[in-house]
């Protein structure tokens, strides 16, 4: 379960910013976690309330946003949308492609006091 490790680091990345500006705690944290990040999000979910126990995170709200897995077909050109990083073009059936979207994995912000 590569979540843990996952949850871990952002809780890392957060204690760092927060002794950067000599703050006391996060309030809020956003994370962007791509459809095709390859986080399951229930195992995310399941992990976090016990990962940031006892850290600047331990009351911060948490707003994740999953982009949608989006590619482009690099036979065709086709633009289109994914479920799985797998998934061929719609069009010509090919497999080759270039994703565009989904598999983000950063914070985007962290509120601190």
């Amino acid at each position: 379960m590569h979540e843990l490790s996952v949850v871990t680091s952002i809780v890392k990345i957060a204690t760092q910013e927060v002794d950067k500006i000599k703050g006391t705690k996060a309030l809020e944290i956003y994370l962007s976690i791509g459809k095709l990040s390859g986080v399951e999000m229930s195992s995310f979910h399941f992990v976090w309330p016990q990962c940031i126990d006892g850290t600047v995170l331990k009351d911060a709200a948490l707003f994740v946003e999953e982009p949608e897995g989006k590619a482009k077909c690099a036979e065709c050109g086709t633009e289109f949308q994914m479920e799985r990083s797998f998934d061929n073009c719609p069009e010509c059936n090919s497999p080759f492609k270039e994703i565009t979207a989904g598999k983000e994995l950063k914070i985007k912000k962290i509120i601190i006091k």
